[in-house]
């Protein structure tokens, strides 16, 4: 008797809650549309949990990346959202953008070490990867300078980042169904 388990790869999840979220967001830093409750919605509920679960059940599948990124970007978007909500709310005060240009260095620097470790995976994981480098980079330059162009700028780099992660996603479902 075979005791060997099959599971499902979880990657598609992830990445797919992971573009999706990225490129609605992207569209409003590139300024094509407002910040609404689609984005704060989806970033809690594809961006964050259901890219936490995606890393989970990466951990069961024994692929230490994929339980690293997942879970990690989950919780981004998971904070990120909260980042937004708490001050509106008025449960605490916003963050200077310093502080957030900080946070988002502090990310774009957690990515370039991902990045370092998609260099043995695959060109669309690398592609990823780095464009999530730059859109980080870009982000907290603007938080930095207060210059709004670096914000535009990564709007429209970041809607690549999210496509690339949409298209791999694509791709793996896709070689599931042959």
């Amino acid at each position: 008797m075979n005791n060997e388990k099959f599971y499902a790869n979880p990657g598609p999840l992830g990445l797919m809650g992971f573009g999706m979220t990225t490129v609605l967001l992207n569209l409003h830093n590139a300024g094509l549309v407002s910040m609404g409750s689609a984005i704060l919605a989806m970033g809690l509920v594809f961006g964050g949990a259901a890219q936490i679960f995606a890393g989970i059940l990466e951990f069961f599948n024994g692929n230490t990346f994929g339980l690293t990124a997942f879970t990690s970007y989950g919780a981004f978007w998971i904070s990120f959202v909260l980042l937004i909500v708490l001050p509106h709310f008025g449960v605490i005060a916003a963050s200077s953008p310093a502080l957030i240009g900080s946070y988002l260095l502090i990310w774009g620097i957690f990515t370039a070490i991902l990045f370092m470790a998609t260099l043995k995976a695959s060109k669309e994981l690398q592609v990823i990867f780095a464009t999530l480098v730059i859109l980080f980079l870009l982000l907290a330059a603007g938080e930095f300078t207060g210059q709004p162009i670096f914000t535009t700028i990564a709007g429209f780099e970041g809607l690549v980042c999210g496509f690339s992660a949409i298209y791999l996603a694509g791709k793996e479902l896709l070689q599931v169904q042959k």
